[in-house]
């Protein structure tokens, strides 16, 4: 019989005493346990006596289909109609709805008001009026001068071109200058806002290049096609002014190429030149080639051409070359010989008035402090020395 062997005590399960440190972590594990659920007890309770509060404060419960709106009673037995502004005959005074419209419509709201302000003169001065003056004028700089020094209140309102519509510029300077004039009108002065147009003289020549009409007209028919301009745009333009609600004085329209105002810069052109203020002359201009006029230096458009460029120029078919050097010769006081000089603009050597050359280019230091003469009126021209504008490398080296 097979010998039995002898199992090894296993001391894991037995009870072994815990030591006084690990008693003392047990009791306090334990006390915490009990102090939580102490705690989740309490709040459930608080929870609970708060619902019950609230639900005896609310009462009972109603639906919200059996709930009314207020008003939602009227709104059924409303008229539509009563919110509408009635048609108002031309000139009266608009007629106002039974109720206020809901939403605000600046069509709707503005219609009828400006025909019934014109038609009742509101915005006509009295020339027999004691009150101070106020007025919005078309006037030179030089009279608003005298009106500051006679007290009378004087603005300028520049004209729109006829050759076009207001845009929102004129809309904004539209607003403030009628801001002004009522706020004036309001405090007890006699205002007066003239409305005019200006004929744009250049761009009215354009427009006619565009209309390909002959350049060659009489004054008639220049004045005439002026005339037909202001019906076209000044018609668009006078009801964008009455749109915008400005209180101008429609009896005093006027325009710059009318018989008044054409007398009145024939009469200002004739005292300045009576007192030496103006004056007539042979200077070098802007010559506009299809326009046949002269135009100013801010209706020029200026091209920075480096080397030779062939440009379109109207009233040519061919292609004209610019940048082009053109030398002509100056002769030399006490015929020691001439000096050459290359330019691109020829064409201002008869306002030459001196010849500059580089005072280290040897070509021309037997030249300096001395004398050229022009060759068409004689004019001395002395040869100076520039470091700075001379490029001894460009051209001849010699400019004018």
């Amino acid at each position: 019989m097979p010998a039995k062997r002898r199992r090894k005590p296993d001391f894991r399960f037995q009870n072994v005493p815990l030591s006084e440190e690990e008693l003392e972590r047990k009791k306090k594990k334990e006390e915490k346990a009990k102090e939580k659920e102490l705690k989740k007890q309490k709040a459930a309770q608080k929870a609970a006596e708060a619902a019950k509060l609230k639900a005896q404060q609310q009462g009972p419960t109603t639906s919200k289909a059996s709930k009314k709106k207020p008003g939602m009673a009227d709104a059924v037995d409303e008229n539509p109609e009563d919110f509408i502004d009635p048609e108002t005959p031309s000139g009266d005074k608009k007629k106002l709805s039974k109720q206020m419209a809901k939403q605000f419509s600046p069509e709707a709201v503005e219609k009828g008001w400006y025909e019934w302000w014109e038609q009742s003169g509101f915005f006509e001065a009295d020339s027999n009026s004691s009150k101070p003056p106020f007025t919005i004028m078309i006037f030179s700089n030089n009279l608003i001068c005298r009106s500051r020094i006679l007290k009378n209140a004087f603005y300028v309102l520049p004209p729109p071109n006829v050759t076009g519509a207001l845009h929102i510029g004129h809309a904004l300077t539209a607003a403030i200058q009628d801001t002004i004039i009522r706020w004036r009108r309001m405090s007890g002065y006699n205002t007066l806002w003239v409305p005019g147009m200006d004929h744009a003289g250049i761009a009215t020549q354009v427009e006619l290049t565009s209309k390909r009409l002959v350049l060659d007209v009489a004054y008639w028919w220049l004045s005439k096609w002026y005339g037909n301009g202001k019906n076209e745009y000044g018609g668009t333009i006078l009801k964008q002014l009455r749109r915008l609600g400005a209180s101008l004085d429609w009896s005093r329209e006027c325009f710059t190429m009318d018989e008044k105002r054409s007398y009145a810069v024939t009469e200002a052109f004739v005292r300045l030149y009576k007192e030496g203020l103006v004056y007539r002359d042979l200077r070098l201009v802007n010559w506009d080639c299809v326009l046949r006029t002269t135009i100013s230096d801010i209706e020029v458009d200026n091209i920075d051409i480096k080397e030779k460029t062939p440009l379109k120029v109207p009233g040519y078919k061919n292609m004209v070359e610019f940048g082009v050097l053109t030398s002509f010769a100056y002769p030399l006081e006490e015929n020691i010989g001439e000096i050459i000089v290359a330019t691109t603009r020829v064409e201002t050597m008869l306002g030459d008035t001196a010849i500059a050359v580089h005072p280290d280019d040897p070509r021309y230091k037997h030249l300096h402090e001395k004398f050229a003469s022009h060759p068409f009126n004689g004019r001395r021209l002395p040869i100076v020395c520039d470091s700075i504008l001379v490029d001894p490398i460009f051209g001849t080296g010699a400019v004018k």
